[in-house]
C-alpha cells in the first residue's frame, strides 16, 4: 500500500472530525476507517498535535526543519573544531 503523507492542517483537520465521530459514539477502529488512517497514526497524531489548531501545527513542523538544519550544522562545526585541534597537537 501507498504511504500517504498529510500535512499539519490535514491532520488537524482529521483530529477535529474524529473528537466530532467519538463524540457521537463511534469507537477509534470506525473512525480510523473513516479517516483511512491506522490506529496507531491516530493515537500519534492525537499525542503530537492533540489540541493544535492548523496554523499552530504548521509552525511546529517548521520549527522541528529549522532544529534538524541547527542541529546538523552545530554537529559539523564541532566535527571541523575536533580536526583542527587533532591538527594544533600535531596527532595526525
Amino acid at each position: 500500500m501507498k504511504r500517504k503523507r498529510h500535512t499539519p492542517e490535514q491532520v488537524v483537520r482529521k483530529l477535529r472530525e474524529a473528537d466530532r465521530l467519538l463524540s457521537e459514539g463511534k469507537t477509534i477502529a470506525v473512525l480510523c476507517q473513516q479517516l483511512e488512517i491506522s490506529e496507531q497514526t491516530f493515537h500519534r497524531w492525537r499525542n503530537q498535535y492533540g489540541g493544535m489548531k492548523a496554523d499552530q501545527a504548521k509552525r511546529l513542523k517548521e520549527l522541528d526543519i529549522e532544529n534538524t538544519r541547527l542541529k546538523k550544522l552545530v554537529a559539523d562545526l564541532t566535527l571541523d573544531k575536533q580536526i583542527i585541534e587533532e591538527a594544533l597537537k600535531g596527532k595526525w
